[in-house]
């Protein structure tokens, strides 16, 4: 692991100058928003593999949130728990085989509705509180 990246934060921002392409635009905007909704989001990278050396954001409170992973042609976000809360402007386009975790897609092309998002975020940290 690199020494100089002493955060969650710090390796976030790591992850994504790492990308250098319009995925990256993509994950700090999610990141932004993401932070915008509750200064108590904490942020780190996990799974980090020879394949993928700079791992997988993560965001948690109460619990994980989503992951932001990066993918030839997408952004994908995995919300941990997103079947068990409602979605209720339909933002989960993928994942839905299992009984726990929703996912959105991303692509280049792609518009985020940034209010939907942030009433998402809100709804994923009303879960893990709950639980």
């Amino acid at each position: 692991m690199n020494e100089t990246i002493n955060s969650g934060a710090d390796a976030v921002t790591a992850k994504i100058a790492s990308v250098n392409d319009w995925r990256a635009v993509v994950l700090q905007q999610i990141r932004s928003l993401i932070l915008s909704v509750d200064k108590d989001i904490e942020e780190d990278i996990k799974w980090r593999k020879p394949s993928n050396p700079t791992g997988v954001p993560v965001w948690s409170k109460a619990g994980m949130i989503c992951t932001g992973e990066v993918y030839k042609d997408k952004v994908k976000l995995t919300f941990a728990y997103g079947a068990k809360f409602e979605d209720e402007h339909q933002l989960f386009n993928t994942g839905f085989a299992g009984n726990t975790r929703r996912a959105i897609d991303i692509k280049q092309q792609d518009t985020i509705n940034e209010a939907h998002f942030c009433t998402l975020i809100r709804a994923a940290i009303r879960y893990n509180a709950a639980r």
